[in-house]
């Protein structure tokens, strides 16, 4: 009966649960530096608290959070930037791709070779824009109508949207295709 030990399977599953985990704390950790940053040490702030709120529901460990807040408010902390890039995707949605990181240049090359790769392009800032409404808290809402995304095209769409999920400076997607309006960590 090879193949069929439980510890490796359990192993395996484990593995997978931990790394999203880790995906989804690292992002929550980048947040709450920069909310951090932005209140210059003062914990009452509503982005802080609005990004503490958003860690912990989502089970985040408290020294996590408190190294995070930490790191935000130390004299050497490095520059984090909030970039948004806009692509048409799939069956013509629009699509806002929402990233924190210390190197524009990077993050940009990233995400262009990571769209090509797949057939798509980065669009110029704001040829995407007017499908989305900017929300106070810097989050976007697709604009009513959504448009439908189905067959192959929703194939790809899952697959890119996926895809852009898992580079480690993204912090939010959102998409004006019905049933995909955000996936925010």
């Amino acid at each position: 009966m090879s193949g069929h030990n439980k510890w490796s399977q359990i192993k395996q599953q484990k593995g997978a649960t931990d790394a999203a985990k880790s995906r989804t704390f690292s992002r929550f950790s980048r947040l709450i530096t920069i909310e951090a940053k932005k209140a210059n040490g003062n914990m009452s702030s509503p982005g802080v608290l609005g990004a503490i709120s958003r860690a912990k529901a989502a089970n985040m460990p408290k020294d996590s959070i408190d190294r995070a807040v930490a790191k935000g408010n130390s004299k050497e902390a490095g520059e984090l930037d909030s970039v948004a890039y806009e692509f048409y995707g799939p069956g013509g949605s629009a699509i806002i791709v929402s990233a924190l990181t210390d190197n524009k240049n990077r993050t940009t090359q990233e995400v262009k070779h990571l769209l090509s790769k797949n057939g798509y392009e980065l669009g110029t800032p704001g040829s995407a824009l007017w499908a989305f409404t900017k929300t106070p808290d810097g989050h976007f809402t697709p604009n009513e109508p959504l448009m439908d995304v189905a067959g192959d095209d929703e194939e790809k769409l899952t697959t890119i949207l996926g895809l852009l999920d898992e580079h480690e400076d993204v912090q939010e997607i959102t998409t004006n295709a019905r049933g995909y309006e955000s996936t925010e960590e």
